[in-house]
């Protein structure tokens, strides 16, 4: 369990920090390929298949999706 929050804080200082010089169709991607992996993670282990093959896809997904967000916001 702590090696879990300790992932999770590592994980969260590096986005928070590491998007500063990106701009807003970067951060975009990012956070969606984010937020993706994380849900297909969990929906991955919930089901019963791969966390890692749901996160996989999650990013992918979510990272195409977050893209997508940005070019027709603007």
């Amino acid at each position: 369990m702590k090696s879990m929050v300790s992932i999770i804080s590592i994980l969260s200082l590096t986005l928070m920090f590491g998007c500063s010089g990106m701009n807003s169709r970067q951060q975009s991607t990012l956070s969606g390929a984010g937020i993706g992996a994380v849900g297909g993670g969990v929906i991955g282990a919930a089901s019963g298949g791969s966390p890692l093959t749901g996160a996989v896809l999650g990013a992918g997904v979510g990272g195409a999706g977050g893209y997508l967000y940005d070019k027709n916001k603007k």
